[in-house]
């Protein structure tokens, strides 16, 4: 596999890029800080700190928004992060709303990745609450791995104002986690989207972390072909060909909705 980890310079570089982005996009939007949902993940851990880097624990309110289907640990972990983070923080409970969508179309009940999906949508819509009621934006927790093949529900957790970790792979989420003081056992935390009961991500994707990252960065952001790809990393053609297909059959959560050219 290819190693993707930055030196210490490098690491010091992102963290300073990503903090000023987030401060960048406060201050063009007028905002008065930012909202974002903590999961207990690594993901939204790392955005919690780098927010308050940027902005000051003041300027950052936390979502903790769990499901029927969240489990205690990862809930008590958001928890732990927000407070450790000394940041104002609200715990939500989102199983009624879902509840609520299903009592009206009882035909989605059972299957995981609709009522999944809604729950991802119903956190969007409660982050979105709170950042307009506040003047606040709302910061994603999204990666380059996760963006680069699809892995986020479509105005769900796709639905931010900004991505500030959206330019690290997870190796490199991890590693920068734990240059900006994340404890290990966050660091290290199997991840999981939690939409369903016992659901991780690399199960869902069929893939680890460490083979995607390095096929994304060889072959879909870098220049190698399918062979030398496979000749590099030690993976198999299909391997390889099923994250090109990811990638390309997630373009349309990329980019904004499209819309017939106008007629001349």
């Amino acid at each position: 596999m290819i190693d993707l980890r930055f030196s210490e310079a490098e690491l010091e570089q992102q963290r300073d890029h990503i903090t000023g982005f987030i401060r960048d996009q406060v201050e063009a939007a007028g905002a008065d800080g930012v909202v974002l949902g903590f999961s207990g993940g690594i993901d939204s851990t790392l955005t919690g700190h780098l927010a308050v880097e940027a902005l000051g624990a003041e300027n950052v309110h936390g979502l903790v928004l769990p499901a029927h289907v969240s489990s205690e640990e990862h809930m008590s972990d958001a928890e732990r992060v927000a407070q450790n983070l000394e940041i104002t923080y609200d715990v939500i409970e989102i199983e009624p709303i879902v509840d609520s969508l299903l009592s009206v179309y009882p035909e989605a009940e059972g299957d995981h990745e609709a009522v999944g999906n809604a729950r991802a949508r119903v956190r969007a819509v409660l982050n979105y609450l709170v950042a307009n009621h506040e003047s606040r934006l709302v910061l994603g927790t999204g990666n380059r791995s996760e963006a680069a093949v699809g892995y986020f529900t479509k105005y769900g957790d796709g639905a931010v104002d900004c991505h500030p970790i959206g330019n690290l792979y997870k190796a490199q989420v991890r590693q920068l986690a734990r240059h900006v003081g994340v404890p290990e056992d966050l660091a290290e935390k199997t991840a999981t989207a939690e939409l369903w009961a016992d659901q991780t991500d690399e199960d869902e994707l069929g893939i680890s972390y460490e083979t995607l990252d390095s096929i994304l960065a060889a072959h879909i952001d870098g220049p190698l072909s399918v062979a030398a790809t496979c000749r590099l990393l030690e993976v198999d053609a299909e391997t390889v060909e099923r994250v090109r297909g990811m990638y390309d059959g997630s373009e349309h959560k990329r980019t904004v909705p499209p819309a017939p050219a106008p007629l001349e």
